[in-house]
């Protein structure tokens, strides 16, 4: 495979942020997940999952859930502002008939991330 396997960077503080480049990218992301790691995806379909690794503070979660908007359909879509779901991936399941890189939650926290704060990255 060419270049990197997931997009990449590190937060203000330092943790690295690993994020899926599409569906099949999705499902490689999910596979190598700790199960307390924190992760993000938006409320609406068509954005990157994006892995936390190691220990999340808020500061990683604001700077990752940043990162997951402006890589979604919804902000190219819209321009505005993007709702994220922040959850463990211990809460993540696959059922059965779920298409190549969709995953269901069971429980999760909402941040709204705002257009100002998408334009900023």
């Amino acid at each position: 495979m060419d270049g990197p396997k997931f997009r990449e960077f590190f937060t203000s503080t330092g943790a690295q942020v690993l994020g899926g480049r599409n569906s099949k990218n999705n499902e490689e992301l999910i596979s190598q997940l700790e199960p307390n790691e924190t992760v993000l995806h938006t409320a609406k379909p068509g954005s990157p999952f994006v892995n936390i690794k190691g220990k999340a503070e808020t500061q990683d979660i604001l700077d990752a859930a940043i990162f997951c908007a402006k890589h979604s359909q919804d902000w190219r879509d819209n321009q505005n502002d993007v709702e994220i779901h922040v959850f463990k991936a211990r809460d993540i399941y696959k059922d059965k008939g779920m298409k190549e890189g969709t995953f269901g939650v069971k429980k999760f926290d909402v941040i709204k991330i705002k257009k100002a704060d998408i334009k900023r990255l």
